[in-house]
């Protein structure tokens, strides 16, 4: 039995290193890949793969750099710490080809102006980067995904020889710019990626930066120059639509997030009202608000000084979302609210006044849909104040 497990051993060590030796044939293709949006939110803004094809070696692979597995040891602990594990597979193109046919998602190839130098050194290393001890890689969505490592191992290859064109695309977007335009503003998954980003997305975004988003990369190396001794050529050589599917559009629910906050403004408004009007105080209300914005203070919190997201930390969320909230929302519960707490008030109030002053000068941009949310909040905390101050309550 241990010499079978040698022999297979044997026999996988050489079938890799078998592999690292190949030289491709002169009708080898490198291509770029692009994939159109998807359904679920990890697919929002498309893909990015490298195919390689040599007709006379008889074989066709794709390298994709977008695998995770939701059954990692501790990954939605990973996750929530900015751990994420993403892996490079190598695999028949025809799998490829075939899952996007099923999702019916379009998809582009580029096929890239290589010399032959330069196609066996994208499979050499690409054929590295797939052995198990390399393909794991710290994902980031922003700054190490499956469509910034295609530019990165471009540059790494051709090095000042390839020159990307970012003439023709609109300037000065920030990042929270760039990701909003893939997203309808009115969803879930807008409203999640704009709450937990802090203002690192806010910043300008370089041309080159743009190209954490495949259509970026599809773009930019469409439009990318080679420079080769005192010539230039095109990096794309040839495009082919391999499927012709419509551009899915990402879809608002019925239950959006501007309907259901907006529906709790309404009832949190309608409540106040009635307590003005009758000279009392709704407890329950105050507690679900104080620990609700608590609750979600304390995960931006966490986020920021405690995890290696790279956009988590700066964010001002936490300024209508105060992490003291979750504390002292059971104070909320007493019949009669300590003196203090109208200091306490004071204070979020006044972070809450920060909030439209860091929106109008775009050190960081909220989400459109908490806007009610806001406005409801300020009107219960000055509620609370007036009615505090003259022992109404």
């Amino acid at each position: 039995m241990k010499k079978k497990y040698f022999s297979f051993l044997l026999l996988f060590i050489f079938y890799y290193t078998a592999k690292a030796q190949i030289n491709l044939s002169v009708y080898a293709e490198v291509s770029i890949v692009t994939a159109g949006p998807g359904d679920k939110l990890y697919e929002a803004f498309g893909h990015s793969a490298i195919r390689i094809k040599d007709p006379v070696l008889n074989f066709d692979l794709i390298y994709n750099y977008g695998v995770f597995d939701f059954n990692q040891p501790n990954f939605y602990s990973n996750f929530a710490k900015g751990n994420m594990i993403y892996s490079l597979a190598r695999y028949d193109f025809k799998y490829f080809l075939r899952s996007y046919k099923r999702d019916k998602r379009w998809l582009k190839e580029q096929v890239l102006n290589l010399n032959q130098q330069e196609k066996q050194a994208y499979f050499s290393f690409l054929e590295n980067n797939a052995l198990p001890q390399n393909r794991n890689y710290q994902y980031d969505p922003y700054f190490d995904n499956c469509a910034t490592i295609l530019r990165d191992i471009t540059k790494s290859i051709l090095k000042n020889k390839v020159v990307f064109n970012n003439d023709d695309f609109e300037k000065e977007l920030s990042f929270r710019d760039l990701t909003n335009k893939e997203l309808n503003w009115n969803t879930w998954g807008s409203f999640a990626l704009n709450l937990i980003a802090g203002i690192k997305l806010d910043e300008k975004a370089t041309a080159e930066e743009y190209m954490y988003l495949p259509d970026y990369v599809y773009t930019q190396f469409r439009k990318a120059i080679i420079y080769n001794e005192n010539q230039t050529k095109s990096l794309v050589k040839k495009e082919t639509i391999l499927l012709a599917f419509e551009e899915k559009q990402p879809s608002v629910s019925i239950f959006n997030p501007l309907l259901i906050f907006g529906f709790i403004s309404l009832l949190g408004f309608f409540i106040t009202y009635k307590d003005i009007k009758n000279r009392k105080r709704t407890k329950s209300l105050d507690f679900l608000l104080f620990f609700t914005t608590g609750f979600i203070g304390s995960i931006l919190f966490f986020l920021w000084f405690f995890s290696s997201h790279s956009t988590a930390p700066n964010n001002f969320n936490i300024l209508w979302a105060f992490p003291l909230n979750l504390i002292f929302s059971f104070q909320f519960l007493k019949k009669k609210l300590p003196n203090w707490i109208i200091n306490y008030l004071k204070i979020i109030t006044l972070l809450l006044i920060i909030i439209p002053i860091l929106w109008i000068v775009k050190v960081q941009v909220y989400p459109l849909v908490i806007i009610p949310l806001l406005i409801l909040i300020i009107f219960r905390y000055w509620f609370l104040q007036k009615y505090l101050l003259t022992s109404k309550i």
